[in-house]
């Protein structure tokens, strides 16, 4: 019989589902499967490991973008507002001044390649237990698939609110090809129940090749359970389920000794980055470095320097003195020498050297940088929070921090800090170490509480000018579904204020 992988479809999006041989390393070679028959592909244990290995390929829309910069990731991190960009995107300028709107192409690109992930997880999930093939590798992929359908489910709730949960595949005679929008709190529960399957997977602890490890697993749920014990949830016993989730973390992984080998291509999958989308050139490259470079100043060899995400003066200065993340070519720069002539460029702003990919830079400007979903210290700062909220700031908590702030150069925070200064203290440096890295949005959302930089404080997120002049709208608590998601499919509401 045929099994046709063409009529998942959410609205108005034909999620056309692709097979890839892998996306780990330099297996990164896509084959289009689409429309197979079902009787002889789902038979074997290398046929289930490469089905599960293209669902890594959904990973890539993050990066995704255009000539304006208007790729995901960038999108994401201009909703915190601490983040200037290039004055050609009019939709990057839009929601960096608040006045998009459900037509921004950004919310369809994140809303359809999600669920397009999703629907390939559910197809792996519900046809690799009947194959015969070695116990421990089935285990394992169904493992990955559980991650990464729990991953995008965990995007679409946390953005769109409440999004229709499918979690089987769908064919144009389904009830759910237009599915009508599900509970946050039920959507919640299934991503928790499908981390807890991929936890009990067999998975390794840790894995260099990119692949779903049991780390990963454990910091996602440790996110997932911080993130439901805040807005709009507030299960509070689960601050006590985060710390516990991510405590085991803390021991299987090493902060790096250098900020550089973040972002090069020696250190990827090592070290404190527990999960990341791999590239490689020759087989998928990125543009990250062009699009944090300043724009049109020649830096690296680069077709493009699109300026599409620059920090704020105001919270670049929001650091402790003498920061070593805010010292030269740390985690940011202002000058560097021209691709041209090697003369010094000065920027006249601090761009994300955090980003800077040095490789690609001096050569032929086809970047491979890994772009990092999960490293050690956000598990740290998960830990520290949520062991404070759960019992106050113990020592250990204290010391996990600490760690974080001696690599910085900063002082250690004292033994007897109180709860609420222990809280805010964590909050800063989920700022300040996880900055742009697509986190300080999702802490709005959850805390309703906004980094004031000007005053080094937290205040209402919906009563505070940023340092952009712009104050947070309730509205923002939530992406818009998709305006063409709601034109097919009648059953699709919209969020409040859109």
């Amino acid at each position: 019989m045929k099994f046709n992988l063409k009529k998942y479809r959410i609205g108005f999006s034909l999620l056309l589902l692709t097979v890839a041989i892998s996306s780990c390393k330099k297996d990164l070679v896509e084959q289009n499967k689409s429309n197979f028959v079902k009787s002889t592909y789902f038979t074997s244990g290398s046929q289930a490991q490469t089905f599960v290995n293209g669902i890594y390929r959904s990973l890539y829309f993050f990066q995704n973008g255009d000539a304006y910069g208007e790729s995901p990731f960038i999108t994401i991190e201009l909703f915190a507002g601490h983040a200037t960009s290039l004055g050609q995107s009019v939709n990057n300028g839009n929601v960096i001044n608040q006045r998009t709107d459900a037509v921004n192409p950004g919310f369809e690109t994140v809303w359809s390649n999600c669920y397009t992930g999703i629907s390939n997880a559910n197809i792996a999930i519900a046809n690799i237990p009947a194959i015969t093939m070695d116990a421990t590798l089935k285990k394992q992929v169904l493992g990955e698939a559980y991650f990464l359908r729990a991953f995008f489910y965990y995007h679409l709730v946390r953005l769109y609110g409440d999004v229709p949960l499918i979690v089987q595949p769908v064919t144009v005679s389904s009830s759910d090809l237009y599915p009508s929008r599900t509970p946050v709190a039920q959507v919640y529960d299934q991503i928790i129940s499908d981390l807890q399957a991929a936890k009990a997977s067999g998975l390794a602890e840790t894995n260099t090749t990119g692949r779903v490890s049991i780390g990963a697993v454990r910091t996602l749920l440790a996110s997932v359970y911080l993130t439901t014990a805040g807005f709009p949830l507030q299960k509070t016993a689960n601050y006590a389920l985060a710390a516990q989730e991510a405590q085991p973390v803390l021991s299987e992984y090493t902060l790096f000794d250098k900020y550089d080998y973040l972002h090069d291509n020696a250190h990827k999958n090592q070290g404190e980055l527990i999960f990341q989308s791999q590239y490689l050139v020759g087989v998928m490259t990125n543009s990250i470095p062009q699009l944090t470079v300043p724009f049109n100043l020649l830096v690296g060899s680069y077709n493009d320097h699109l300026g599409a995400m620059i920090p704020t003066n105001a919270f670049f200065n929001s650091y402790e003195a003498g920061d070593l993340r805010t010292q030269e070519r740390q985690f940011y720069f202002s000058s560097y020498p021209s691709s041209v002539d090697g003369t010094t460029i000065t920027f006249g702003e601090h761009a994300l050297y955090k980003y800077f990919h040095v490789e690609s830079a001096l050569g032929n400007g086809q970047s491979d940088e890994n772009w990092t979903f999960l490293r050690l210290p956000e598990a740290i700062l998960t830990y520290a929070e949520a062991t404070n909220e759960a019992s106050g700031p113990t020592p250990d908590a204290i010391a996990q921090v600490n760690k974080i702030r001696t690599r910085a150069l900063l002082a250690p925070l004292p033994a007897g800090i109180s709860k609420a200064d222990f809280r805010t203290a964590i909050w800063k440096e989920r700022y300040h170490e996880l900055a742009y890295e697509n986190k300080a949005y999702f802490d709005i959302q959850r805390t309703h509480q906004a980094y004031n930089v000007t005053s080094n404080t937290f205040s209402e997120a919906t009563s505070t000018a940023n340092e952009q002049n712009v104050t947070f709208k309730t509205q923002y608590y939530l992406w818009p579904i998709p305006q063409r998601e709601i034109a097919t499919n009648k059953k699709l509401t919209q969020n409040p204020g859109w």
